[in-house]
């Protein structure tokens, strides 16, 4: 089903509320939005009529890894109510199998990549992922992954990623501090030369980092965003200054931050047992979910990262909500994972649930430049959510779904 009315519905459509409305959606297209209750433009138009009930866009989660092509990560994310993820590093052979699978859309989230991200030798994330992973499969991918050292190689690297028609660059810069370790990192111009070379062929430079001085010399680089905030230190007013340099926003990852350092495992914890969450989410998914990493746990702390988010925010950053979650990253969950950060937004930095909402709708669709999604509006792509209850007054809300449709085709878990 493509084509419906959804009315007597209270409607966010990623900036404003409107109190009692309606949708009308044609051939997977918004066609017309209400404050009225609409009638059907002809008989063969379903009518889904739902007091009581919130229509929100689609969730567009900035961060995940589907790590190795995992073939969980986009259909557990859309049963969840996220309609997009963008991937923040993959393999070339994993992107071709999840764009293919992402070409159901009652079954799987929509799919943006970096493919694999600016790596170097030895850098972040290959002693990360050695210590945990010996295996003969990940060294052989680990091998293929880019060694940069020059500016020729940076503007190579970024050749081939436009070449495989790429979304977005990532960039790797993290000494491992917060971790207690000391890990190979990019020189500034080194990164400078991707970040140039990313802006020449019109693609936005994104990155990560976890502490706050490789932050602010990333952001030193000019990258439009960062993937992650940091837990090593209180924000400064360097850090403030670096990003409003740059009009950079800032994804935080906060509820991957908790598994870190390990303070978040009772909310992971919560969100595993909620019995909303129970038919969507497999049994090794929810064991992972109350698992922590536990990295950060000696030199981290996620109320730097909660404090770094209030800042920002106080003065005038974007914040986007996206998980980080992978399936080696204990303490997350695809899908599920983006819920836990519209609640820490909320209850730990001061969101209003609006605010949060649209750091996950229409604000990650603005800066990424997904222009066919993220708000309900006319022209736009009918990714929309159907939730029980008002998430305006309730953030925890947003996990009574009762129906998700990606380009208004019904998610199979709520057929």
């Amino acid at each position: 089903m493509s084509s419906f009315l959804l009315k007597d519905v209270r409607i966010f459509d990623g900036e404003a509320e409107i109190a009692n409305g309606s949708v009308l959606v044609r051939d997977g297209i918004i066609t017309k939005v209400s404050s009225s209750s609409l009638d059907p433009p002809s008989s063969s138009i379903q009518i889904i009529s739902k007091p009581g009930h919130t229509v929100l866009p689609g969730l567009i989660d900035c961060h995940i890894h589907a790590d190795g092509g995992n073939p969980v990560a986009l259909p557990q994310s859309l049963s969840f109510g996220v309609t997009t993820v963008c991937d923040m590093h993959n393999e070339p052979a994993n992107v071709v199998k999840l764009r293919k699978q992402a070409e159901d859309k009652s079954s799987a989230a929509d799919f943006k990549t970096c493919s694999v991200a600016a790596t170097i030798d030895n850098g972040w994330p290959v002693p990360v992922v050695t210590a945990h992973d010996k295996s003969e499969k990940t060294a052989r991918e680990i091998a293929t992954w880019p060694k940069l050292e020059t500016a020729r190689d940076a503007e190579n690297y970024v050749e081939e990623r436009v070449a495989e028609k790429v979304d977005y660059i990532k960039l790797m810069h993290e000494s491992g501090s917060p971790m207690g370790f000391e890990f190979n990192k990019p020189s500034q111009s080194l990164q400078a030369a991707v970040v140039k070379a990313a802006h020449k062929h019109g693609l936005l430079a994104v990155a990560h980092s976890l502490a706050l001085r490789d932050t602010i010399e990333v952001l030193g680089a000019g990258v439009d965003g960062m993937t992650h905030t940091f837990c090593d230190a209180a924000p400064t007013e360097e850090l403030i200054q670096a990003y409003k340099k740059n009009n950079a926003h800032c994804n935080p990852t906060l509820a991957a931050i908790g598994s870190l350092t390990t303070e978040g495992q009772k909310t992971q914890e919560a969100f595993a047992h909620d019995e909303r969450a129970a038919r969507l989410l497999g049994d090794v998914e929810k064991e992972r979910m109350c698992q922590c990493m536990a990295m950060a746990k000696e030199k981290g702390k996620v109320e730097y990262a909660y404090e770094s988010v209030k800042k920002l925010k106080a003065a005038g950053i974007d914040i986007l909500c996206g998980s980080d979650s992978a399936g080696p990253a204990v303490g997350t969950a695809w899908g599920l994972s983006m819920h836990h950060e519209l609640s820490l937004f909320v209850n730990k930095c001061g969101f209003t649930p609006a605010e949060a909402l649209r750091a996950a709708t229409a604000l990650p669709a603005k800066r990424f430049g997904f222009t066919d999604r993220g708000r309900i509006a006319e022209g736009l792509k009918a990714d929309l959510l159907l939730i029980e209850g008002n998430p305006l007054d309730d953030i925890s809300k947003t996990l009574d779904l009762r129906a998700v449709w990606r380009d208004g085709v019904l998610c199979s878990k709520y057929v």
